[in-house]
Parts: C-alpha cells; structure tokens; sequence
C-alpha cells in the first residue's frame, strides 16, 4: 500500500508534519489539522482539555468535569467525545464512570507544528 493511500487521524498529521516555518503544509495535510483545530476552537472544549491536563494525576471523571460548567453532563460528555475522536484525549471506563486523559504527546506535537521556528 502507497504512503498516500494511508488515512492518518488529524493528530497523526500533525505528528508526521514539518513545523509550519520550515515546509508548507499541503492540502491534505491542511484540511485534517483544521479538523482538529476546529475541535479545539470550541471555548468548552478548550477548557475542557486545559481541565483535563491540569487535574490530579492528568487525568478526571466525567463526574468531576461537570461541576465546572453551567452544562448538562450529556453535553459534556458530547465535546469529550470529540476531543477522544480526534486523538487529544485517551478514555477508560471504571464502573459506570468514564475517565479522561490528555494525550500529552499529541499536544507537543501540535505544539510544535504551530511554534517550530527555529532557534
């Protein structure tokens, strides 16, 4: 199978993508970091990941992410559901609760396609 037939996840684009200052990014590779800027873009969802990152241990139940928005929990649990889809946060199911984790290199990486100048 060809390179260009591989479907990459908007985190995996990221990751494989020269920083912003040394190469352009191409169409493809353009259209799914957007995706995951878009799902970043989203006030609760930014928060919900800075939340997220910054709790006990790096990682909280759904249980104690509610408390901090005016929010019912299904849509809580909604904008964490995307954050899972497009590869920022790991999930895992303890009993009834669902907990949440930020995947800390998925951040660099999209750290340093945006701040990759040189030095």
């Amino acid at each position: 199978m060809s390179i260009s037939a591989i479907e990459l996840t908007p985190v995996q684009t990221v990751a494989c993508c020269s920083p912003l200052l040394r190469q352009p990014l191409s169409v493809d590779q353009a259209e799914r970091v957007a995706s995951l800027l878009k799902a970043l873009a989203e006030p609760v969802r930014l928060r919900l990941l800075s939340l997220v990152a910054s709790h006990a241990d790096g990682e909280a139940c759904v249980c104690d992410l509610a408390e901090a928005f005016d929010l019912a929990q299904p849509t809580i649990s909604h904008h964490l559901k995307v954050l899972h889809e497009i590869g920022l946060l790991d999930r895992s199911k303890r009993g009834v609760w669902v907990y949440y984790k930020v995947r800390r290199e998925a951040l660099s990486d999209l750290g340093a396609l945006i701040g990759g100048a040189p030095q």
